[in-house]
């Protein structure tokens, strides 16, 4: 049970917001779209969830080509940025809407209510209105609307940018707990490296609308695969400087120095200091079988 892109672009006019992606999400997985703002992140989750047709390639869920079926046919769930409830509903009618669209009998409505209200804290609130409640109960207002339907496809837009800190670092130790016994695929966007690491699970770097790398987090980290993906998971951000190398010589501006052996290379490698690229990035130039260095602030 998985979630495929194949071949998927999206252009509108001439301008291209995601080129071609190939993307496989397992179902229990969550996964991460880690990019700056204009990456594409939202573009790929709309094109995931239907909302926005590929001008290019095929959408697969559970074997099944969902490419023109329209979102109320697919069972997706979507938390943006944005506090979005109901405003004239109160906590307990927003977070029932999608299981009386769904014409779901009222006991289990009840039941399912209540146990995801429990489970995100929302119990003394269910009787308010989204006006009496904070930020951060807004925002679990909106994530529990999305989690109680059970719907095989879960799309997390920065859900937690417009919260102050300690509200974010308290949902972000919520979320895994909150999938952790879910059955679906999770996909969550955001602009911060810190997240992704906290988050675990897999990442894809996006960048100018183009998948750059993707697989286990952890891996994209220690492992990126060109300049591109290490600047797009670099906190603090990464410098890097433009050296000329001449035989044995390195040269930066009017200052020279001879190449340090490659033995040196691996030992700043192992200490974490630096990261060697593939041959053939075309953004750095090779030495000794070490196609670049870079090296982060901090």
């Amino acid at each position: 049970m998985t979630l495929e892109l194949k071949n998927v672009s999206k252009r509108v006019g001439a301008e291209t917001h995601i080129h071609s992606t190939d993307l496989r999400l397992e179902r229990g997985s969550f996964n991460i779209l880690l990019g700056t703002t204009l990456a594409g992140k939202t573009s790929l989750m709309q094109l995931m969830a239907g909302l926005e047709r590929p001008s290019e390639g095929e959408v697969w869920f559970d074997g099944r080509n969902v490419t023109g079926a329209k979102v109320r046919d697919r069972n997706v769930s979507m938390v943006y940025q944005q506090f979005i409830n109901y405003p004239n509903f109160t906590v307990w009618e927003n977070i029932a809407s999608p299981l009386k669209v769904a014409r779901l009998p009222a006991a289990e409505i009840r039941d399912r209510v209540g146990r995801m209200a429990e489970l995100l804290r929302l119990t003394p609130m269910l009787q308010r209105r989204p006006a009496e409640l904070s930020g951060g109960q807004q925002q679990r207002t909106a994530i529990a609307r999305a989690l109680v339907k059970d719907s095989d496809l879960v799309l997390l837009d920065e859900p937690l940018a417009n919260l102050d800190f300690k509200l974010r670092e308290e949902l972000r130790d919520e979320l895994p707990r909150l999938f952790a016994d879910r059955d679906c695929v999770v996909v969550y966007a955001t602009t911060e490296p810190v997240e992704a690491l906290l988050f675990g699970g897999h990442t894809a770097t996006l960048f100018e609308g183009r998948v750059t790398q993707f697989g286990p987090t952890g891996e994209v980290y220690r492992q990126p695969r060109d300049l591109v993906s290490a600047q797009v998971f670099s906190e603090p951000p990464i410098n890097v400087i433009a050296v000329d190398k001449s035989g044995g010589r390195f040269r930066f501006g009017q200052t020279d120095w001879d190449a340090p052996p490659v033995q040196d290379l691996e030992a700043m490698f192992a200490d974490g200091y630096g990261a060697p690229f593939e041959t053939g990035d075309p953004w750095l130039q090779s030495y000794d079988g070490y196609p670049g260095i870079v090296g982060s602030t901090g």
